[in-house]
């Protein structure tokens, strides 16, 4: 049997040889082979159809699912680096995409509203009353500080001292070395070299001759520029002097120096812009402007910072408070935040507020449209989650931004007493001098 298959085998090889041969022939005698005759164009290959694509696509995964997963970066350094590429992408795609020196968060779709909730953001200037945009507050307010000089000059240079330069500490360096010139006055007035401060002076020159409204300060309580002599050198040198009519005054002195050292720059505070709405299905619909979206220059720095923060933070567990707590964090780069408040007969109280106030200003802001201001009343948020006036939470820790839509609802036992009287609860909730400019939310 073993023979049997030998030959078999040696039948094949022998067949699958090819054309044979003489002995007496020489290699390069041999007759060339003929070339076979040239094969039919190919036919273009058909694709895959849908099905043997999605049985592919089934069977991939399937593999991919038996096979084991790479594991991510193990070490806290190697996690900071991979952290610190993404973000670097991040900030290159970013970059393309926008403008530079702006940052802002894509504007909402208009969902079938003609005109935005509000025109703008809006500022009260305190010195005038003037209603401001953010562009106008600046320069607004440094134009009622310098028209105040006419009125009051050391109320004036003092705002201007703190308003107009913006660099905190060097401020309070300065604020402070003039209140120690004004106590050596008042502690030692019969020696005339504290009422004498040399302008070429070196702490002079680092501390104060650096900021804007301290020459109007000291010439508004007293002090008068004088060239006077000088021990040892040739020439005079300026001086500032203090007047005999105000070292005679001591108190005034030290009124001025409490005075500069308590004030406090002046800002603009938010407009609430307060309205009020007819019932309306458009309720929880807002149309915010942009300013409600543009980030400061203060406010990029301090996403940089979370983001540099959030480097660190991927490289240590966190729990899942901690998660939370970031989460919320997430909500704090907006700056405002549009509330409204329906309350039980369907009107609407619309105002602005910073997403860093606390949930106690929308209860005082609410209370004020109220004409029983002293009665207790509840706040809902969306979900029915009680907002408790006692509690130190900001808008944006609470998720109410950029705009958000609350219900009024009053205290329990303030619905069994306007029962128990037999008025509805809700009737005559708002103050009539609102419900005179009531406007149709559109």
């Amino acid at each position: 049997m073993k023979k049997f298959f030998q030959e078999i085998k040696a039948d094949i090889k022998f067949k699958s040889a090819g054309p044979g041969q003489k002995l007496t022939e020489s290699v390069g005698e041999r007759a060339p082979r003929e070339k076979p005759n040239q094969p039919a164009l190919r036919q273009p290959r058909q694709g895959p159809t849908d099905e043997a694509q999605m049985a592919a696509a089934a069977a991939l995964a399937r593999l991919e699912q038996k096979q084991p997963r790479a594991r991510g970066p193990t070490s806290q350094e190697s996690i900071r680096n991979q952290v610190r590429k993404e973000l670097r992408a991040e900030a290159t795609v970013s970059g393309s995409l926008e403008a530079p020196g702006t940052n802002m968060v894509p504007e909402p779709k208009e969902e079938g509203s003609t005109h935005p909730a509000v025109p703008a953001v809006c500022f009260t200037c305190p010195l005038t009353g003037a209603t401001l945009t953010k562009d106008q507050r600046d320069a607004h307010i440094k134009e009622a500080i310098l028209s105040h000089f006419s009125t009051d000059p050391v109320a004036a240079s003092i705002m201007k001292i703190h308003t107009f330069n913006r660099d905190r500490d060097k401020v309070k360096l300065g604020v402070d070395t003039i209140a120690k010139y004004l106590d050596n006055i008042c502690l030692h007035p019969e020696e005339e070299k504290y009422r004498k401060i040399k302008l070429q002076n070196r702490v002079f020159q680092e501390r104060i001759n650096c900021l804007e409204g301290t020459h109007e300060f000291f010439e508004a309580i007293g002090f008068q520029k004088a060239l006077l002599p000088v021990p040892d050198q040739e020439g005079p040198e300026e001086f500032y002097v203090l007047s005999e009519a105000a070292l005679a005054q001591p108190q005034s002195l030290q009124t001025h120096k409490e005075q500069l050292l308590v004030a406090e720059p002046v800002r603009a505070s938010l407009a609430r812009q307060r309205r009020v709405f007819q019932p309306s299905p458009l309720a929880s619909q807002f149309d915010l402007p942009g300013d409600f979206f543009n980030l400061t220059a203060e406010e990029i720095k301090r996403e940089q910072r979370l983001r540099s923060e959030a480097v660190e933070r991927l490289s240590v567990l966190r729990t899942k408070a901690m998660r939370e707590r970031e989460e919320q964090r997430e909500m704090r780069r907006y700056t405002y935040t549009l509330l409204r408040v329906r309350f039980p007969d369907g009107c609407l109280l619309q105002g602005t507020f910073y997403a860093r106030e606390r949930v106690a200003a929308l209860y005082a802001f609410v209370r004020e449209a109220l004409q029983s201001d002293w009665l207790p009343f509840e706040l809902l948020a969306s979900g029915g989650q009680k907002l408790s006036e006692e509690e130190s939470l900001a808008f944006n820790e609470c998720g109410l931004v950029p705009s958000a839509l609350l219900t009024f609802s009053w205290d329990a036992a303030v619905l069994e007493d306007i029962r128990a009287a037999g008025a509805e609860p809700d009737s005559s909730i708002l103050k009539p001098e609102l419900l005179s400019v009531i406007e149709k939310l559109s």
